[in-house]
């Protein structure tokens, strides 16, 4: 009895059917594909496997009945065909007969590819470039081309991209280059290579950081400085960068490269860079101009092998192929309550590196720096075109930066358990906080995008400003007090490393739960006035809840 299709998954079907060689089995299974779940993936899978045998015992020199066959059976059947009077009496069989425009389609592609013949004056222009079609336009992106992965290029070491701002590292640049440190000293222990740690600046007046990447982790410093690049410029930063990762006697690269002494590959192995503004800027241009893949807003990083089963992704198929020194790049889903893991692979005939990614900020551990690490620092040597600098900047001003509410020892935040009543919601937050010496008020993404009515005198407490989770700040208080916060991996990313962490919340499922310290089980609007009135008589510790002591009386869970 042929096996049930619906039994497997689409990974698991191609398989099964690899020991099956019976034609008509092979039918019966892909007749019950189209019956049951009906799967185009399967459907193709069985396809080629009865296309397989049909070629071996040629099948396809029989009569081929259209009326009975689906679109992707004629395509796959017309495109073994090359008599062009049979593919002609084909087409005319199906005009006169069902007449499906994409039928038709199929078999006259086929005749042209037969034939090869010219298309005539209107589907060539349709096929023309713009510029060329439009030639009396201004073609901005006429001199773009498509550059194509390396074959057989060689990779090596961990770029880090370190962002400065006013003359100084980001704390980002110096938590990646930690991480990377990490990374490629456990890489070395698991693969016996020694790789390097690789620092790129690019701007003005950049050399002078260049010991204090090193003593963050990096091995090598390679550094580019101009005067017109103070300022971020996503053109002239992209090409600066892009010319510093391809070696000499790159395909692409420039023709005057000259043999670096301090590397010898093609292209690094894997790409850091901040998810900041203008670091998601420069890691996108730079990905594509290179042909590779980017993970954005990652908040986790290690390197380890991988086996793959999909079938797009492995030499042969219905097989599994192991891809080694895999950089596996965590970030927050869209659902907002389970991490995803990326990995940068493509088919197995195409390279995949450099394997890129973008980190938030706040998702490392700045490491103590080491004044004593020793490294190389390499000026890169590239004219700016001036094509490039196409954008003046004629002046900049910067922006109010909001409300700082790292370095606070308390931050009471606030979610959307304040939707009852969002005005007396946000005043007894408020309360709270002036309880204590050293708090800060904080919300949730939830309330940013609410269209909650805030009477005027709090209205300003509900800005983006405020914002805690992935796409606003990262804290780390001794204290973080949760009112009416659900606990989305969102938000979870941006406060779970605070000392002690209490969460108030009348649903006693909410996922905050599994990663606070005391779960208070009840509603905010009177919890909250209850923890102020004992900071302000005195009897709530608030050192000794931050030391994991007690939590105030009445409502611990």
């Amino acid at each position: 009895m042929a096996l049930d299709p619906s039994d497997y998954t689409i990974q698991e079907l191609g398989p099964e059917i690899q020991d099956v060689e019976d034609l008509d089995e092979l039918r019966e299974i892909l007749a019950a594909e189209r019956d049951g779940e009906d799967r185009a993936g399967a459907k193709k899978l069985i396809e080629s496997r009865i296309e397989k045998f049909e070629a071996e015992d040629g099948e396809d020199d029989g009569e081929i009945d259209l009326d009975d066959m689906s679109p992707a059976d004629i395509a796959n059947t017309v495109r073994d065909i090359d008599d062009v009077e049979r593919l002609e009496a084909l087409l005319e069989e199906e005009k006169a007969g069902q007449d499906r425009k994409g039928v038709k389609n199929q078999i006259q592609n086929r005749i042209d590819s037969v034939q090869g013949s010219e298309e005539d004056d209107e589907e060539l222009e349709a096929l023309l470039p713009p510029e060329e079609k439009h030639p009396d336009l201004d073609h901005p992106t006429a001199d773009k081309e498509h550059v194509r992965a390396l074959e057989d290029g060689d990779y090596r070491d961990m770029w880090v991209y370190c962002e400065t701002q006013q003359g100084e590292l980001l704390d980002v640049s110096r938590e990646m280059l930690g991480k990377a440190r990490e990374m490629m000293d456990g890489y070395a222990e698991q693969y016996g290579d020694e790789e390097r740690v690789v620092a790129v600046l690019i701007g003005d007046d950049v050399e002078r950081l260049a010991d204090e990447c090193i003593s963050y982790g990096a091995d090598v410093v390679v550094y580019y400085e101009h005067h017109e690049l103070d300022r971020f410029r996503h053109k002239s930063y992209t090409e600066v960068f892009c010319d510093m990762a391809r070696g000499a006697g790159h395909p692409f690269g420039r023709e005057d490269r000259q043999k670096e002494t301090w590397r010898d590959y093609d292209e690094p192995r894997y790409l850091l860079f901040p998810a900041t503004h203008n670091g998601r800027d420069l890691s996108a241009q730079v990905q594509a101009e290179l042909d590779s893949g980017l993970a954005s807003d990652c908040s986790g990083l290690y390197i380890e092998n991988e086996v793959i089963s999909n079938p797009a992704k492995v030499r042969r198929e219905g097989e599994k192929e192991e891809f080694e020194r895999v950089l596996h790049m965590k970030r927050p889903d869209f659902s907002g309550f389970e991490y995803s893991t990326i990995l940068c692979l493509d088919n197995p005939n195409r390279e995949f590196h450099p394997q890129g990614a973008s980190v938030i900020p706040g998702s490392f551990e700045v490491p103590d720096p080491e004044p004593e690490r020793e490294g190389e620092v390499i000026e890169h040597d590239i004219d700016l075109d001036d094509d490039w600098l196409r954008v003046e900047i004629t002046e900049h001003d910067t922006l109010d930066p909001g409300v700082d509410l790292t370095g606070h020892n308390v931050i009471v935040a606030l979610g959307r358990g304040i939707g009852d009543d969002p005005t007396k919601g946000m005043e007894l937050g408020l309360d709270l906080v002036d309880a204590f010496e050293d708090a800060e008020l904080g919300i949730t993404r939830g309330i940013v995008t609410s269209s909650y009515d805030f009477d005027g005198h709090v209205e300003q407490y509900s800005k983006e400003e405020r914002q805690i989770g992935e796409t606003g700040q990262v804290v780390e208080p001794n204290l973080y007090i949760a009112a009416g916060i659900s606990g989305a991996i969102q938000h979870k990313v941006g406060m779970d490393e605070s000392d002690t962490i209490v969460a108030i919340n009348t649903n006693t499922e909410a996922d905050i739960r599994d990663f606070s310290d005391y779960f208070i089980a009840g509603d905010l609007f009177e919890v909250l006035p209850r923890l102020t009135e004992a900071l302000e008589d005195g009897e709530l510790n608030v050192e000794a809840l931050a030391d994991g002591g007690p939590a105030p009386d009445g409502g611990d869970d």
